[in-house]
Order: C-alpha cells, then sequence, then structure tokens
C-alpha cells in the first residue's frame, strides 16, 4: 500500500488513516475545560477581587502609611495603576497559585477520577500527547487568570481612582504608559514564577487519581516553601527556593529597574519546573493505566 508524499507511515496494527499528532486536538481540550464550572468559579473570583479592595476601601477610608513608611499598598488609591500593581502584590504570593494549582493538577487526575483515562488511551492517544495536549491548555488557562485579574484591576481601578502615574512608595514616580509596560512584565515574571507549582501538580496528577489531593498537594508545598524562605537561619540556601524571588519584580517598578532579582528567580523557578514536568512523563509513561 503507497503513502501520500510527506505523510508519515502508519504505525503497524493502527487503522489506516491514524495519525498520533491529530490525536486529542488542542481546540477540543481547551473548549472541555473552559466549560467546566471550576473555570468559571475561578474566572468569576478573579474578576471580582478588584472590586471588592475598591469596596474596602471605600468602607475603611484612605489607606495611610505606618509608622512613617509607606508601602505598595498604602498608594493603592493614588491612580488606577498604583491599583494594578497593589492587587498584584496582595494576590501572587498566595491567591494565584490556586489557579495554577487548580487548572494543572486536575489534568490528568480528573480523567482518572472520571474512570475516562483508559477510554482515551484506547482512542488510541499516545501518552506524550495527552500530557502534552493537557499541560499546554493548563498553562493556557493558568496564564489567562493571571493576566485577566490585573487587567480588570486597571480598568476599575481607573475608574474609581482615575489615571495617572504610577506612585513609588520609595519615592518619585512613572508615567502611566510606562508602569503600564512595566507591569505587563509583572504578570510575565509572576508566571514564570508560578511554573514551580504548575510543574508540582502536574506531577502529582500523574502520581494519584484524586484531583483535590494533586491541587492541595501543590498548594501545601508552595506553602511549605513560603515558610522555608522566612526561616533567615537557613542563610543563602533561601536563595535556591522559588519563594524567595517571588516579589523581585518590584525592582522593576522603578525609574531605574534592576533585572538581578527576576533574572536569578525565573532561572530557579523553570528549573524546578524541567524537572518537575520531565518526572510526570516519565512516570506516566511506565504506568499502569486502571481508571
Amino acid at each position: 500500500m503507497s503513502t501520500a508524499p510527506g505523510a508519515a507511515a502508519a504505525p503497524p496494527g493502527s487503522a489506516p488513516g491514524y495519525r498520533a499528532r491529530r490525536t486529542l486536538p488542542l481546540r477540543v481540550e481547551a473548549v472541555r475545560q473552559l466549560r467546566r464550572r471550576r473555570t468559571l468559579v475561578v474566572g468569576a473570583v478573579l474578576a471580582a477581587l478588584p472590586f471588592v479592595l475598591i469596596a474596602a476601601f471605600a468602607i475603611g477610608g484612605q489607606p495611610g502609611g505606618r509608622e512613617g513608611r509607606v508601602s505598595l499598598v498604602d498608594t493603592a488609591t493614588a491612580s488606577g495603576v498604583n491599583f494594578a500593581a497593589t492587587v498584584l502584590f496582595v494576590s501572587a504570593g498566595f491567591l494565584l497559585v490556586i489557579p495554577v494549582a487548580l487548572f494543572c493538577g486536575d489534568t490528568v487526575a480528573a480523567e482518572a477520577g472520571w474512570s475516562s483515562l483508559r477510554y482515551l488511551l484506547a482512542a488510541p492517544v499516545p501518552r506524550a500527547r495527552l500530557l502534552a495536549v493537557k499541560l499546554t491548555v493548563a498553562l493556557a488557562f493558568s496564564a489567562a487568570a493571571m493576566v485577566l485579574l490585573p487587567l480588570v484591576a486597571l480598568a476599575a481601578g481607573t475608574a474609581a481612582y482615575g489615571w495617572g502615574p504610577l506612585r513609588i512608595p520609595t519615592g518619585g514616580s512613572l508615567p502611566g504608559e510606562v508602569a503600564v509596560g512595566r507591569l505587563a512584565l509583572v504578570v510575565a515574571y509572576v508566571f514564570v514564577g508560578q511554573l514551580v507549582t504548575a510543574g508540582l501538580a502536574f506531577w502529582l496528577s500523574t502520581v494519584t487519581d484524586a484531583p483535590l489531593g494533586a491541587v492541595g498537594g501543590a498548594v501545601g508545598l508552595t506553602v511549605v516553601g513560603n515558610v522555608l524562605d522566612a526561616v533567615t537561619a537557613l542563610g543563602h540556601w533561601r536563595e535556591l527556593l522559588p519563594a524567595h524571588w517571588q516579589f523581585a519584580w518590584a525592582d522593576v517598578l522603578q525609574p531605574r529597574p534592576e533585572w538581578d532579582g527576576m533574572a536569578r528567580g525565573a532561572a530557579v523557578s523553570v528549573g524546578y519546573a524541567v524537572v518537575l514536568v520531565a518526572l510526570a512523563f516519565r512516570h506516566f509513561r511506565g504506568k499502569d493505566i486502571v481508571s
């Protein structure tokens, strides 16, 4: 039997016309995940958070400095850009961990919990492609969640406090247009920093059949990392923890941005993420699928 020029031959024993790369299209997986209730709930919570903070500032009054010190939170109502930066500051440490862990930890484990994983593999969807498609979609939804929050915060903050420069707590300011570009870099860095949580949740999703176990394990270990970073007795060993660099993005919200902390933090996060994703592929490749 002849094969069309440029077309890869089907594996022995496969159906005519079978192409592994055409199984489980990204679009199909993305639509499936978009229609899930947890996706809609996460989007609604993130979109509502800026309005909750605006209401809190309206009820509690204007934030003021504590003991003569001014922090990013204290300048939240200075402009819409300041409000967006404040929302990122208060949410990057923990709140944004949850959607990342949820989207990435609910990938393979959810299919196993629904007893549909073995049917996907019997379709047949190659195991490597299954993981690659699910991880790609999970990371895309995680990135969308991180973009949604500051976008809504910027729009809501501008409507509530007006458009203006970014007031820097340590002194000085950045023009609004420049500050928005810097905030885009901050969002990108926060996403890179969360790749550790994503890789951890994804790996646990291939280990357990309980989605809550994978999500909870990833969130719990991320919290442990934050706790260890607070132990000053560890000294320079803390620099090996992704949590140590999670607020390094503050260095770019200065008139003269500094990139060293962000570069080191990104290297640490990507390094951990690559190892964890590799462990997930290695484990799943030889896993006995019974659910």
